[in-house]
């Protein structure tokens, strides 16, 4: 790679990049800085060919990201804070990601945390994950995403009860509404994400990319549109290699 990061850790492993959120001393909660360079890496591995599937995961076995680094909030003002939130979002970096992106949840997915994961396309956590949009207990919102990809997840009743509560639910809730895909025991966390990440990888890039953009569609568009870009996609995967 041709930057470093503090904040990071990168490996790889065959066609998968492993980003490690590596501050554990503070439950890898998420700094300006972390933001900062989260979008930088995947900028590069966006044109890094050589990578097929990203995981995301965090350091340690206490957190996967426990939320906002809220000591940087102090002092900031309502257009401050805006002005924070409309610069370049390590949750749109994510979700616009090309290629897929998996979390690897093994521990407190909470405020940012959740966002970030909510973001990836595939989630699979430890049983001892734990996951929720505690912000209203500071007398804030989700600011990164929260209001609606938990509510495109879950379905609106239960995020305006997790939201509107600051409820922090377990792994196996989690898995019951929606918001995780798996929940295997910690010890099998990585092994578990690896098969999946694996089994992606293994697939044509590019119809990998077409069938990421169809399926983020359906949620953002009404049918006739999304039927309409799924025939289009569809079609262009006869002019490729794959």
């Amino acid at each position: 790679m041709s930057q470093t990061f503090e904040t990071l850790l990168l490996e790889r492993r065959g066609r998968i990049a492993i980003v490690t959120i590596n501050r554990p001393d503070k439950r890898n909660a998420l700094n300006i800085k972390t933001r900062e360079e989260g979008a930088a890496l995947l900028d590069e591995l966006r044109a890094d060919d050589s990578v097929g599937v990203v995981v995301f995961t965090g350091a340690g076995d206490k957190a996967f990201v426990a939320g906002a680094d809220i000591a940087e909030f102090a002092g900031r003002t309502a257009n401050m804070q805006r002005e924070v939130m409309l610069g370049r979002s390590l949750f749109t970096a994510i979700d616009t990601f090309p290629k897929p992106i998996i979390a690897m949840i093994n521990g407190y997915c909470l405020g940012g945390g959740c966002e970030l994961a909510m973001a990836c396309d595939i989630r699979i956590a430890s049983e001892r994950a734990s996951f929720g949009q505690p912000e209203i207990n500071l007398g804030i919102i989700p600011g990164g995403g929260g209001t609606q990809r938990l509510t495109r997840l879950v379905g609106e009743g239960k995020a305006m009860e997790m939201i509107l509560t600051g409820e922090i639910i377990d792994a196996k809730t989690a898995f019951t509404i929606g918001l995780v895909n798996h929940v295997v025991p910690p010890d099998q966390l990585e092994a578990k994400t690896m098969e999946v990440a694996n089994r992606i990888a293994d697939k044509g890039p590019i119809a990998l990319r077409l069938a990421k953009e169809a399926v983020k569609l359906a949620s953002r568009s009404n049918l006739d549109e999304g039927l309409k870009r799924e025939i289009d996609l569809f079609a262009l995967c006869f002019a490729t290699e794959d």
